[in-house]
């Protein structure tokens, strides 16, 4: 009776059934057994087998590809192949643990091309990833350089990382530029300060980065900006590629009274409204009040941002005025009545929803764990590089994030891997907040619901 292989449903039942097969054979876990007694370093171990196993598959592919084995002369003649072996070629690539010594084999026809390890490849699948992943981390390109060095053993040079590190940049554009909902019911915009190489000098630029909560209540980076000085013709740059991408509406846009960006705004989305984030105005208020007596000044000013409406917030703001804090730290109340036109849009908020906008925190955290990342980075060569960091940067925190929920919440949904940035946190309270909203705004809802 002729034997049936059995079928396998994918490459995972196959690498196991191989697995079981090659465990079985005493003489080969005898030989791992020996190599193991004679080493204490388990990479080294690893090290040495996928040595041999890269060396036993490449001869294998040779094998197939000029169908037959060597030293089988009856399975040439029945070929009929006039190709032939014709040696081998030393190799040395990288890997995760540490450089390996190969022997590529090479037919006399010069038209066998080995696909485990790809010609012109000096690395092995891992250790872009590995370099990449460390990169989003914080390291530098030297960091990097050295952690290679004394972990693996493995010297790579500056340009190399660099070009591995710069081979995303073709998904950051893809990132970048990708199509958005056509409504957000908010949006918080907020900046970090970097060091960037224009022109030959070095000057400080701000990371803009964009935050999005859709219908679902879950916050999506939208992009990011690199720009010297903020104004007008910047915002309105931002706004217009938000739209061009497919934003038709925002009802908020949360932010820290940038300058021009209201008028970028109304420019783009007539209908919506510009809010400031009432802890930076807290934060800009206490700039002016000592150490000492911060907490009291915030505890008098809660009674301006809890207030019913704008008439009772104002009265509010001038009994504090009067206050003994208030005649103190006149800058004080002279910060809140700058922005008051900026602060009122908040009061006519239901409770909920002054929740959800009362901070941009929610990208301010962001930013802190991207502060992490690129404090190691005195600057940056260009605004690319800039982009490129800041976006793997961001990619890692999201992974890290999604991990988390992953073990808070039972059953949660795992994001795709390839998906990078596709979902970030879902905002709290979120379902009352949107349904106060509908109510408040039923016209803005309801073409998108």
């Amino acid at each position: 009776m002729t034997s049936v292989a059995p079928k396998h449903h994918n490459d995972a039942d196959r690498i196991k059934t191989i697995s079981e097969k090659f465990l079985e054979n005493e003489e080969l876990t005898g030989l791992i057994d020996e190599l193991a007694g004679s080493t204490n370093n388990a990479d080294d171990l690893v090290k040495g087998l996928l040595q041999a196993s890269l060396n036993r598959g490449l001869s294998a592919e040779l094998d197939a590809h000029l169908g037959y084995a060597k030293g089988d002369r009856e399975a040439r003649q029945e070929t009929a192949s006039t190709n032939s072996r014709n040696g081998t070629y030393p190799k040395t690539v990288d890997t995760t643990y540490g450089p390996i010594d190969l022997d590529v084999p090479r037919d006399r026809a010069g038209s066998f091309i080995p696909k485990m390890v790809p010609k012109g490849s000096r690395r092995l699948g891992g250790l872009d990833e590995q370099i990449i992943s460390l990169y989003a981390g914080g390291m530098t390109i030297r960091d990097i350089q050295h952690h290679l060095a004394t972990t693996l053993g493995t010297d790579l040079s500056h340009e190399t990382i660099s070009n591995i590190t710069d081979a995303v940049l073709d998904e950051v554009m893809i990132w970048q530029k990708r199509q958005l909902d056509s409504f957000y019911p908010v949006i918080y915009l907020d900046a970090i300060r970097i060091k960037v190489r224009d022109n030959h000098r070095v000057i400080g630029k701000s990371a803009y980065l964009a935050v999005g909560v859709d219908l679902d209540g879950i916050k999506h980076v939208l992009g990011i900006w690199i720009q010297a000085t903020e104004g007008a013709a910047f915002w309105a740059h931002v706004c217009a590629d938000l739209a061009n991408r497919g934003v038709e509406d925002v009802l908020i846009v949360c932010c820290d009274g940038l300058k021009g960006l209201p008028e970028a705004v109304e420019a783009t989305w007539p209908d919506s409204m510009i809010q400031t984030c009432v802890v930076h105005l807290i934060r800009a208020a206490n700039r002016f009040v000592v150490y000492s007596d911060r907490k009291q000044v915030s505890r008098e000013l809660k009674a301006v941002y809890t207030a019913t409406d704008e008439d009772a917030a104002w009265e509010a703001l001038q009994a504090f005025a009067d206050s003994a804090l208030g005649k103190k730290y006149p800058q004080a109340v002279a910060n809140w009545v700058n922005a008051w036109d900026r602060f009122i849009p908040f009061l006519q908020f239901p409770p909920m929803v002054r929740k959800v906008i009362y901070t941009t925190n929610s990208i301010e955290s962001l930013n802190n764990e991207v502060r992490k990342a690129t404090r190691n980075r005195v600057q940056f060569t260009n605004d690319e590089s800039a982009i490129k960091t800041l976006w793997l940067t961001i990619c890692n925190i999201e992974d890290k994030r999604a991990a988390r929920r992953a073990k808070k919440e039972k059953g949660a949904v795992k994001q795709p891997e390839s998906g990078r940035l596709v979902e970030g946190k879902k905002t709290t309270n979120w379902k009352q907040a949107l349904n106060q909203l509908i109510v408040a705004y039923p016209e803005r809802f309801e073409p998108y619901l």
